[in-house]
């Protein structure tokens, strides 16, 4: 039983999903508390675009049902793709609750910025043609990395993630992702906190850095992975058949004891 996983970015109704994966992951989970930290259903994918949605979807839907009937504490912090849930935000809904942003308590009792990752795109991205194009790009390499995996199931091998293979090439793309990661780091400060879990930027990662935690969950198009807090407080970036790709142990705490008088 762990005490909290976070996943985001599953992207539920785009044709780049792993629903599959996705539903065999949840349908394995017993956890506290499953953090959806935004990008769960792609209703920008579906507004613009034709949604893709088959039995697997439902899968995903049928398994988050399951773990809220056996006492899995739901929060939904929405993404910029499905935005429109913010509106619902601060509400107890029967299945979950729904929040703009939420703050964990782990076990060793440090605490986490848990919220999406959007709100920084004003001091990473640069705007103008050159990100129109990176995005037009990206997807083109989403299918590409669709199909090579398509072919290496057939071939009987296993996940890999060519989108991310090529993200690491470009200094572009590292140089982006390092922006993000400070001002996370920087917003997690100024609140007071001891670090951030999010999403967003479909690159997992498990870091600490100058006294302060990183942690993103990664995706559900790419990476195929999942945050967890254990039973014991270690903090865990997991790929999706459960296999440690990183972790951090707990700080110590001292447990004040009662100390016997002097005779």
């Amino acid at each position: 039983m762990r005490r909290a996983v976070f996943v985001s970015d599953v992207h539920l109704g785009s044709k780049h999903c792993h629903a599959a994966e996705f539903a065999d992951f949840l349908a394995g989970l017993q956890c506290r508390r499953l953090y959806l930290v935004g990008d769960i259903v792609d209703l920008w994918w579906m507004a613009q675009r034709r949604a893709s949605w088959d039995a697997a979807h439902n899968r995903v839907v049928e398994a988050l049902h399951a773990l809220a009937r056996n006492g899995t504490e739901l929060v939904y912090v929405p993404g910029n793709h499905d935005r429109p849930i913010r509106r619902f935000c601060g509400l107890m809904l029967p299945a979950m609750q729904v929040r703009r942003r939420a703050i964990h308590t782990m076990l060793d009792g440090r605490r986490l910025l848990v919220t999406h990752g959007d709100d920084y795109d004003g001091v990473t991205h640069f705007g103008g043609l050159q990100e129109k194009f990176g995005d037009w790009l990206y997807y083109r390499i989403l299918t590409g990395n669709r199909l090579t995996n398509q072919l290496r199931r057939r071939l009987g091998l296993r996940y890999w993630s060519l989108a991310e293979y090529l993200k690491r090439q470009s200094d572009a793309a590292e140089r982006y992702i390092a922006r993000f990661v400070h001002a996370g780091l920087e917003d997690a400060r100024r609140r007071g906190l001891d670090g951030i879990v999010c999403g967003h930027i479909h690159r997992a990662a498990l870091l600490q850095r100058e006294g302060l935690l990183y942690a993103n969950d990664g995706d559900w198009v790419e990476s195929l992975t999942a945050l967890s807090e254990e039973a014991d407080g270690t903090l865990c970036l997991l790929s999706h058949t459960g296999q440690v790709l990183a972790d951090v142990a707990p700080r110590l705490r001292l447990v004040p004891q009662d100390v016997p008088r002097a005779a």
